[in-house]
């Protein structure tokens, strides 16, 4: 090997080791909060280096053992210095991994179970804009809120996007690219654009598509779901408290974002 090879390969490697201290000392964890004031970060929770935005942490709870990736954004609120009230907005569970370059941005009520695994790129937010007024400009027009449930034990793929008023029970799956928004019982696999229902785990049967089994393959309108409800908590698995369960779901308005 040249002496420039040689002079190559020893700058390499002072670089990527420099890059893998740097990401070592820049995640965010209970032990190194890096200035930021989260409602609650657990116990073993870690935020990886280079982070997202973040604000509102005030009002955003993260669970025991939960991983976020790299450059995750987490938000809640329309920006850094607002008061939002008493009770947190955005709720990651235990034992979760966030996949990187998702965002999560909560305004109303955004809660994410116990173990929950979602890909890259995954957008999960309570707010739309609105198109009510046919003039002004749809950017400039008060936008709407319905709160979203994630059941423990889920797993959303790459590139899923979660609109308001969802509602996803427990031990689903969410295909990659799937624009989700209704209501969707537990164990169920969700896809498409707009996302429906496409197999439903039968005890006995295993997972069946809903004409051999499924009860119910189209999301559930507002007019027949379960009206929105506040913030739900149950008991996590030990050593853990986990945020919404999936036992109470409903749909929310049409989500257009």
């Amino acid at each position: 090997m040249s002496i420039r090879g040689v002079i190559r390969r020893a700058v390499g490697g002072l670089i990527h080791r420099g890059w893998a201290a740097i990401r070592a000392a820049g995640a965010v964890s209970p032990a190194n909060p890096a200035g930021y004031r989260f409602r609650r970060l657990g116990d073993g929770a870690c935020l990886s280096f280079p982070v997202g935005a973040i604000f509102g942490e005030a009002w955003i709870e993260i669970g025991e053992h939960t991983l976020i990736g790299e450059r995750v954004s987490i938000s809640a609120g329309m920006g850094p210095g607002v008061d939002l009230g008493p009770v947190s907005i955005v709720r990651i569970g235990g034992s979760c991994s966030i996949g990187r370059g998702s965002h999560i941005v909560g305004h109303q009520s955004i809660d994410i179970g116990d173990h929950v695994f979602t890909g890259p790129y995954v957008y999960i937010t309570d707010q739309n804009h609105v198109y009510d007024d046919p003039e002004t400009p749809i950017g400039r027009q008060w936008p709407r809120n319905n709160p979203v449930v994630i059941g423990s034990g889920s797993w959303l793929g790459t590139g899923a996007i979660i609109l308001p008023g969802t509602r996803i029970g427990r031990q689903c799956v969410v295909a990659g690219g799937a624009v989700v928004r209704g209501e969707f019982p537990d164990h169920s696999v969700i896809a498409g654009v707009p996302a429906k229902v496409v197999r439903r785990y039968v005890p006995g049967d295993g997972w069946l598509p809903p004409h051999l089994g499924g009860s119910r393959a189209e999301p559930v309108e507002q007019s027949e779901a379960v009206p929105p409800a506040g913030p739900v908590r149950h008991a996590g698995p030990a050593g853990t408290t986990g945020p919404a369960g999936a036992e109470r779901v409903g749909a929310g308005p049409a989500g257009t974002g």
